[in-house]
């Protein structure tokens, strides 16, 4: 029974985080070219750049919305299924979740509201001055999700007192080797997703032969120039990642190398030091994991340098139709590599939810076999739909360009789409 009630709620919480996952891939990648295209607008008064701005905009803010919707729904899972972990870690763990509940829910919402009704109201460096903002807080947000989770993967400045954790030093907390180095490597594979996703609409737009051909050969270029550097930054931050596991966790790359004769003696290691048991992590999910993520990547590289050839040539950019189709095919990969190594981080650490200090059985919430299986329904049921309209969305404004878009719309319907506002 013990078992079952583990096994579903560590379904449940791969469920939910790696959704939710899906929605801040996009988000951050995104605000970054938001941000960036709208810095040429305001400083070269650009008109097709001000359009640009508006139209990813919007399916930027489109993501967001939904994205904070199913942090929302996560968080209750802490307490839920895993009240071991919160009164075990929690003064560690549970601070550096708040911090990033205050920036994004506080700070980053308040100033993406005031983006979003700021247009024509705002002076134009202001409202320029706000994207930033966003864009800062989703990075500073980002880091905080990064570092409680770096601490479950490699606990640092922490001693144990009356069988609960208690933080001693902050700085080691929040300059965690794992927190930092995941960072970069997340905000390359952020930039990589939005890369693509900008790429696969631009051509989708030119493969229909659109009349907004050059807003779109513009946004296309953007997007794939944007990806191979996103992609050369993801893979230096991945093989520091992948020596700091080594040092950290070397079992998990033991397993993911199929060393079976060093995974035996780590095994013994453990089981001396930590009382018998089976410390080895799932192999079949660590080593799909990380292979699928390399696989993918090295995939999506060629696509990116043969891409980014492509779009310096302006009649091949706008007519060859066989590579937009391709670029189209292209925008799940980036999910498909990120969740791959998001399977690889978390099933290699198993069976520890703090590595080498609570395990996973002794973290999960005492709760009946049923409550955990109706619990499961109702998030999957919820984030399915959440997901299901969010790219329903994503797909209908995408596909209606520019001209359909809300944001920053000018107040009346009859006059002329202005610049953003040069004054108060």
């Amino acid at each position: 029974m013990e078992s079952d009630v583990l096994d579903l709620a560590r379904l449940q919480f791969a469920l939910t985080a790696g959704a939710h996952f899906l929605f801040v891939a996009l988000t951050l990648g995104l605000a970054t070219i938001v941000a960036c295209v709208q810095t040429r607008a305001t400083f070269a008064r650009s008109r097709v750049h001000a359009r640009m701005t508006r139209f990813w905009g919007q399916l930027y803010v489109i993501n967001y919305a939904m994205g904070i919707l199913t942090g929302l729904v996560m968080e209750f899972q802490f307490g839920l299924a895993w009240s071991g972990l919160t009164h075990f870690a929690g003064n560690v763990f549970g601070s550096a979740l708040a911090l990033e509940t205050l920036v994004a829910f506080f700070v980053e919402s308040t100033f993406l509201g005031l983006w979003i009704f700021g247009w024509h109201r705002l002076n134009r460096w202001a409202h320029l001055a706000v994207i930033w903002v966003v864009t800062l807080t989703a990075y500073a947000s980002a880091y905080w999700i990064l570092v409680a989770n770096a601490f479950l993967q490699h606990p640092v400045g922490h001693r144990v007192s009356e069988g609960t954790l208690v933080l001693t030093d902050v700085s080691a907390v929040l300059t965690n080797p794992s927190a930092v180095i995941a960072f970069w490597h997340i905000l390359g594979g952020a930039l990589v997703t939005a890369g693509f996703f900008m790429a696969g609409v631009s051509a989708y737009h030119l493969f229909r032969r659109t009349s907004e051909h050059e807003l779109f050969l513009r946004s296309l270029r953007i997007g794939v120039l944007v990806t191979l550097p996103a992609l050369v930054l993801t893979v230096i931050a991945g093989g520091l990642q992948f020596a700091a596991v080594n040092e950290f966790q070397p079992l998990k790359t033991a397993v993911f190398g199929n060393d079976t004769a060093e995974a035996a003696r780590i095994q013994a290691e453990m089981a001396a030091l930590h009382g018998p048991g089976d410390y080895l992590p799932p192999e079949g999910w660590t080593r799909a994991g990380g292979l699928i993520m390399i696989l993918t990547f090295m995939l999506l590289f060629n696509i990116s340098w043969v891409s980014c050839l492509f779009a310096l040539i302006r009649p091949v950019a706008l007519r060859f139709r066989l590579w937009h189709l391709a670029l189209m095919a292209t925008v799940p990969l980036p999910y498909v590599a990120m969740l791959a190594g998001w399977v690889f981080r978390e099933m290699g650490r198993q069976p520890w939810v703090v590595y080498g200090l609570l395990s996973t059985a002794d973290a999960v919430s005492p709760v009946s076999e049923g409550a955990m299986r109706t619990s499961l329904l109702v998030f999957t049921v919820l984030f399915g739909v959440l997901t299901s309209v969010n790219a329903w969305l994503l797909a209908r404004h995408a596909a209606r360009g520019p001209d359909a878009a809300a944001l920053g719309r000018p107040p009346s319907p009859g006059e002329r789409e202005p610049l953003p506002a040069v004054s108060l």
